[in-house]
């Protein structure tokens, strides 16, 4: 067997920890695997003495190694250089022609290993200004660590299960093919597949879209209900510039078509108050039920109705220093005005900074107007600026047109920025960022094609859409409708998902990808949610898009599952999370969030900075799923994707 020779110059300690780990099996220990519930400890039982005697003794069953490593005196620098031994050494066996373990628990093993060692590095303390290894120590009497919470010791139980083979994630056994009849084989193979498809159909039942029968009349009488108390009739509906007039835009105007609820309200009135951006399309308040109990429209009315707790941080924050609300850091990557460059060959132009409605999570919130129909959002002077500056950058040669919602301006006025576009040789794409046809499709309609239609010219260049999805409920007839105006004139449209809490359950978000591609839309993005700490509310563990990737998107054909989970580092721009080259988890904070450094899209390329990120708390995650009638014990997997 290896040993890794004493760092330090611990020689007596190193010889310690190896004579330890002589006497004592490197085999799995004698405890049971199958409990899927595993330290999970009732919200009112969780007083630090209670979690901490409960962490110790699992350890002690689950790894007396390193439970008797912990137990002695040793000093910080003693502390680390015995777990760093007993860490070379498992790793070096399990490298070994003696290790026996079945082989992907093996790899699950060698990950965990690897992210302890992670935890050990004195360079990943400072980075991440946390030390899992005082946390330890601290619960077991020894320094001056703070106090650890019940999230940093859950999952830190998990990833030492995962250690020691005992992660529970293989519960099934794929069916034994072997068989001198290559036939059966492979109809017991198809067998075997056929059950897989029916679990991910069953569950991507469970979600409700805006094209099922029984919704669509549900939404015919809302329609009906809304333009009885508004006066209008049909042919206003359908006419974007009347669903825009009649906005809402307070708590009184939205809960004369749909029930609120207490907290919804008091969000509403405090938006309004401090004119924080809110205002919903008639149409979109369409897709949302009357009862106000979110089981089938959490989504829909979370795109808008802001949570009270990213009120006030907003608040706060605005308070304090309103670039502080640009998490994106665009400021420093505009080199002009509503101009955005973070990227070789592609830039963005902003020349329009309102929408048909507000997102609550929208990383523009510092910047985005006020819904409004009323006069010039931005001036004919600085759109003419920003365009003369891709004029004087031919190596640019996309365009992505966002803001706000370009979608929205006049007519004539879009089709004069992409006339001057069209002019310029070097740009070959342009791509608007619109999410009319989910707030707003009456909006893509024949004036609105044609602006499209002059400037798209392949293969000299190609206009697409760039639309913004969140929920199979948010699709709808006119929806598809809508798409299908565009790809009729040989546009492609693509979408980009933000994965948030509310779209976060098993399946949730497959569902949404095969709906998508059968109504038109590529699946292109699924973004992480920002690390911002106003939209905390809506924050999934990374973990948690990793798993859904592997785990659900897999399952679908490749057509369907073509969107690249990411996660936009501020100033830098997007990390491809599944390249795991791109990102490591370097600690756990006492609160139980883990610390990831994101490294730069330019690697291999340039030499650009890290980035630090702490990340939601898994077992909270878990606990508000649960919260919502989830099974924690369905995603139990969730510890072991870092």
């Amino acid at each position: 067997m290896y040993i890794c020779p004493a760092r330090n110059s611990f020689d007596v300690l190193a010889s310690e920890v190896i004579d330890m780990m002589e006497k004592a099996s490197i085999e799995m220990p004698e405890i049971s695997t199958s409990g899927r519930t595993f330290f999970f400890i009732p919200a009112e039982s969780r007083d630090w003495e209670h979690v901490v005697a409960t962490f110790k003794d699992h350890l002690r069953k689950i790894d007396p190694q390193v439970d008797d490593i912990l137990l002695k005196p040793y000093s910080l620098p003693e502390m680390r250089t015995a777990l760093s031994q007993l860490l070379h050494v498992r790793m070096a066996h399990l490298y070994s022609l003696d290790c026996k373990v079945e082989d992907l628990e093996r790899i699950v093993a060698l990950d965990c290993i690897e992210t302890m060692n992670n935890f050990l590095s004195e360079r990943n303390e400072v980075m991440s200004k946390a030390s899992v290894l005082r946390g330890l120590m601290s619960a077991y009497g020894h320094g001056d660590g703070e106090r650890c919470s019940y999230p940093f010791y859950v999952d830190l139980i998990n990833i030492i299960k995962g250690m020691q083979m005992m992660s529970g994630i293989y519960k099934e056994e794929e069916p034994v093919y072997a068989s001198k009849d290559s036939t059966e084989v492979a109809r017991n193979r198809s067998d075997h597949l056929d059950k897989l498809a029916m679990h991910c159909r069953q569950i991507m039942a469970r979600y409700p879209s805006g094209i099922d029968k029984d919704i669509v009349q549900i939404r015919t009488g809302n329609r009906k209900r809304i333009l009885d108390i508004l006066g209008g009739d049909g042919y206003d509906w359908s006419d974007h510039v009347w669903q825009r007039k009649n906005t809402i835009r307070s708590t009184n105007d939205l809960s004369r078509f749909i029930d609120l609820s207490e907290q919804e309200a008091q969000a509403i009135d405090l938006a309004v108050k401090h004119r924080i951006p809110f205002g919903i399309t008639p149409y979109y308040v369409s897709l949302m039920d009357k009862e106000p109990s979110r089981a089938r429209d959490h989504a829909v009315r979370a795109q808008v109705i802001p949570n009270i707790r990213y009120l006030e941080m907003v608040l706060t924050r605005t308070a304090e220093r309103k670039a502080d609300l640009d998490f994106m850091k665009e400021g420093e990557t505009s080199p002009v005005r509503l101009v955005t460059r973070r990227y070789p060959m592609i830039a963005i132009m902003k020349p329009y900074n309102s929408c048909a409605q507000i997102c609550v999570y929208c990383q523009r919130n510092w910047e985005i107007r006020d819904v409004d129909i009323e006069g010039p959002v931005i001036d004919d002077k600085a759109v003419d600026t920003a365009i003369e500056w891709f004029v004087e950058h031919p190596m640019v040669s996309e365009i992505l047109l966002t803001g706000g919602d370009p979608a929205l301006l006049e007519d004539k006025t879009l089709k004069r920025v992409l006339k001057r576009f069209s002019e310029l040789e070097h740009i070959t794409r342009i791509r608007i960022g619109t999410r009319v046809p989910v707030v707003l499709p009456m909006r893509i309609n024949g004036s609105f094609m044609d602006c499209l239609e002059e400037a798209h010219d392949p293969p000299n260049r190609e206009v697409c859409i760039v639309t913004h999805v969140e929920h199979p409920y948010e699709i709808t007839p006119e929806f598809i409708d809508s798409i299908q105006s565009i790809r009729r004139k040989g546009m492609s449209v693509y979408n980009q998902q933000v994965f948030t809490f509310e779209n976060s359950r098993r399946f949730e978000t497959a569902a949404l990808r095969d709906l998508l591609k059968r109504s038109g839309v590529d699946p292109y993005y699924t973004f992480n949610t920002k690390g911002k700490e106003e939209t905390e509310w809506f924050r999934v563990p990374i973990a948690r898009i990793l798993q859904e990737r592997k785990e659900e998107a897999r399952l679908l054909p490749g057509l369907t599952r073509t969107d690249e989970p990411v996660f936009n580092i501020p100033a830098l721009g997007k990390n491809h999370l599944r390249a795991w080259q791109h990102h490591d988890m370097i600690m756990i904070t006492p609160r139980g969030e883990r610390v990831y450094e994101f490294h730069p899209w330019e690697k291999n390329i340039v030499k650009a900075p890290t980035y630090v990120h702490r990340d939601v708390p898994i077992i909270d995650y878990l606990d508000r799923l649960e919260g919502v009638g989830e099974d924690k014990s369905d995603y139990w997997s969730i510890w072991y994707y870092f």
